[in-house]
């Protein structure tokens, strides 16, 4: 496989074809938890120098989907239980607050920003392309946090974005025609200027998830350490 643009393109778009190859392949499952990043085998594998590799690299780490240890290199993450309670626990403040900022601007724009979003998630849900699913609800979810015009909550946001579209792809069992229920209501409060309600379901179907997704991952992603315990990932 080749990542080389032949149309010429600079350094730093090639940085992100690096970059989202990795974070795909992570998110996908195509490179599972514990599988070493080598700059090496990657850039014999991409047909790429070592050196947009080694620029990607800590972008990922940032997101969480690699961890890079000394004398080890880099390795993607292995999730835990205890990542994605915490994950939830985040997603339930940010999400809540981006659909009461986002149910403030103005219909119009709401509408623009966020039927795009909604309508691929309900055709992929009603034609059940998997992964396809999990990666437009995610980005419907990502739709709201932009629509929210804060600058310091999309920046909150950006880091923890690709922990959640690899949750909604580990937890791909859920039933995505509730998902996608819950999403139209939440997309019409928020069309409607319903701040109250928008965040209240916006709680609601975050909080929701929670339970069956920890359950369902219970026998796949090891406990993880208390609080209190020695710090590092999972």
């Amino acid at each position: 496989m080749s990542l080389t643009d032949s149309s010429g393109s600079d350094g730093r778009s090639l940085v992100h074809k690096v970059y989202e190859y990795l974070r795909d392949g992570i998110i996908e499952g195509e490179l599972p938890p514990g599988t070493r990043l080598l700059e090496r085998e990657l850039s014999e594998r991409l047909d790429v120098s070592r050196i947009p590799i080694r620029e990607a690299l800590p972008q990922l780490e940032a997101e969480g989907l690699i961890t890079t240890l000394p004398r080890r290199g880099s390795m993607v993450t292995q999730l835990t239980l205890r990542d994605i309670d915490e994950l939830f626990s985040v997603r339930t403040s940010l999400e809540v607050l981006a659909a009461r900022l986002a149910s403030g601007q103005a219909a119009e724009r709401a509408s623009a920003l966020l039927s795009p979003a909604f309508a691929r998630a309900e055709l992929a849900t009603d034609e059940g392309r998997q992964p396809e699913i999990a990666a437009a609800n995610a980005a419907f979810h990502e739709a709201i946090v932009r629509l929210s015009g804060s600058r310091l909550l999309n920046s909150m946001m950006a880091p923890i974005s690709a922990r959640v579209r690899w949750l909604f792809r580990l937890t791909s069992d859920r039933d995505p025609g509730v998902l996608c229920t819950e999403h139209r209501e939440l997309y019409e409060a928020i069309c409607a200027g319903d701040t109250e309600l928008a965040a209240s379901l916006a709680f609601v179907h975050v909080e929701r998830g929670r339970r069956p997704s920890l359950e369902s991952l219970a026998g796949v992603l090891p406990a993880g350490t208390d609080p209190g315990e020695e710090d590092g990932l999972g």
